[in-house]
């Protein structure tokens, strides 16, 4: 005979058979995307969650270049956009505020990092502690910072490839969350390699945000 307590505990793990146990309904994730660029990355996020691959859902993209091809992309999605031209702000930390703004009227929960030429303060990073996300076109930790994939080649390394991070105040440092190599091949140059490491980004920053989704 189980007293009270031990049913109860019973009860918590092993549902009586015949009870229908019912999923919690996950909302999807509330995603703010920054782009300076062609908008590859920002497109192949967007299609991901239009095709219901990821539980996630872009609620804005912020750009910073105003010639940047990421706005055309965004108007594609019909998805909302915003410049930020980083030139109209005295300093990085302005910008940040003016990101943060923009990005708490859109109720976003994480900030993806897709193709962001601009280094971010710790202003923005307080402000989603552990939320934004970053791809970088080496594997981390080597190659930090800018033209990395030159840096690759200079180096003469036959393995490159790209990583998806937390971001950090300290450049490129934080937690690694998704990787994926690409060979360095002979006749390389920074364009050839970067287009085949841009097919292994789209695919480990799908896996990036599914997981901080899950």
């Amino acid at each position: 005979m189980l007293t009270q307590l031990e049913y109860a505990a019973t009860s918590l793990v092993s549902p009586p058979l015949g009870t229908k146990v019912l999923e919690p309904v996950r909302s999807p994730l509330k995603l703010g995307v920054l782009a300076s660029g062609s908008g590859s990355n920002f497109a192949a996020i967007a299609a991901a969650c239009a095709k219901d691959e990821l539980p996630a859902q872009v609620q804005v993209m912020i750009y910073n270049n105003p010639n940047a091809k990421a706005a055309e992309r965004a108007a594609q999605w019909q998805i909302p956009s915003r410049l930020l031209n980083h030139r109209s702000y005295a300093q990085r930390e302005d910008l940040d505020h003016a990101i943060i703004n923009t990005l708490q009227e859109f109720g976003v929960e994480w900030v993806v990092m897709a193709g962001w030429m601009r280094v971010v303060t710790p202003v923005l990073i307080d402000a989603f502690p552990e939320r934004i996300l970053n791809i970088h076109p080496s594997l981390l930790p080597s190659f930090r910072g800018v033209r990395a994939v030159e840096q690759a080649l200079a180096a003469g390394v036959k393995i490159t490839g790209c990583t998806v991070h937390l971001v950090v105040p300290e450049l490129d440092s934080g937690p690694i969350l998704t990787q994926a190599a690409v060979p360095i091949l002979p006749g390389d140059t920074p364009e050839t390699l970067h287009a085949r490491i841009q097919v292994q980004e789209h695919l480990i920053l799908k896996q990036a945000i599914a997981l901080v989704a899950g």
